[in-house]
């Protein structure tokens, strides 16, 4: 079913993808809902190089309206700019390809959404992050966890269509899955709409990953100068953001540093005191990992 002209319904789901397995599994799960859904689903397709593929033959087999677009590689926050601005209900609700929706999902959706006052622009769902429980999480385990109780993240989040009008949208100068969702977050509230923790529910997995994952996510604090560049220092604390380690990191490189530059300038106590204060916080380091 790929017509999406259902001037009726309450929300549009936009979905964007660089085509995960966790795609599939995802619309496998909004096809077993136990209130049929019947708002438009927008697949948004964000893989570099996408424009003139042909729609997926499975799309035609979705029990549900679904339409794909092209954002063409530019990142998540454009991705969802594409999607809901093609949306015509009154409500966009965002939901992240690697999700998988409880089977009742739809319908309380509907009944979060339903029961949202006027002064409500924005309902989050509630995420669960599956843990080992035969073994210690691995660091990046942790991380996806430290979604769990997180504000305005996007794996779930459903805001008014005139809300996000309003203030344009996503910043598409954030060009990763970070920080875009939280400076979203801000804007739209900052006028005074209040976004509601709803019912609904989704399971978060871990996606696979190797060792340096976290080595590469440390990108990120680029867009963490953006966020206080644009939001100012106290930005973290009206987010209910937690704080990462890069002052952390910072301090340990500069002990290693001094250390050396110590020890090769013949100033062997301070050196030593240095080179104590680099191996107090790798030990750290090692230990939060």
């Amino acid at each position: 079913m790929s017509g999406v002209a259902l001037d009726d319904a309450l929300t549009t789901i936009v979905v964007p993808t660089v085509g995960r397995p966790s795609l599939l599994a995802l619309l496998e799960r909004l096809a077993e809902q136990t209130v049929h859904v019947t708002g438009p689903v927008l697949l948004v397709d964000d893989r570099a190089g996408s424009d003139g593929r042909p729609p997926p033959e499975w799309l035609e087999d979705l029990p549900f309206p679904a339409r794909v677009l092209v954002s063409g590689g530019r990142g998540p926050a454009a991705a969802r700019n594409l999607g809901w601005r093609h949306a015509r209900t009154p409500w966009v609700s965002f939901v992240d390809d690697d999700v998988l929706p409880e089977r009742d999902w739809y319908a309380t959706l509907l009944g979060d959404l339903q029961g949202a006052g006027a002064e409500v622009v924005g309902s989050q769902g509630r995420l669960t992050v599956p843990l080992p429980s035969d073994r210690r999480p691995t660091d990046w385990e942790r991380s996806t966890a430290g979604l769990e109780g997180a504000r305005w993240i996007t794996a779930d989040l459903t805001y008014r269509r005139d809300a996000l009008a309003a203030v344009g949208g996503f910043d598409e100068r954030f060009p990763r899955a970070y920080r875009e969702d939280i400076d979203l977050g801000l804007r739209i509230t900052s006028g005074g709409g209040r976004v509601v923790w709803g019912q609904r529910r989704v399971e978060h997995p871990v996606r696979p990953a190797d060792r340096w994952v976290s080595v590469r996510r440390q990108v990120g604090n680029a867009d963490d100068a953006l966020m206080t560049r644009l939001h100012g220092p106290h930005w973290r604390a009206r987010a209910h953001a937690p704080r990462g380690r890069l002052a952390v990191h910072a301090a340990t490189v500069a002990a290693s540093v001094a250390a050396l530059a110590a020890t090769l300038a013949g100033r062997r106590r301070d050196g030593a005191a240095a080179a104590l204060g680099w191996a107090a916080l790798t030990t750290d380091f090692v230990l939060v990992r």
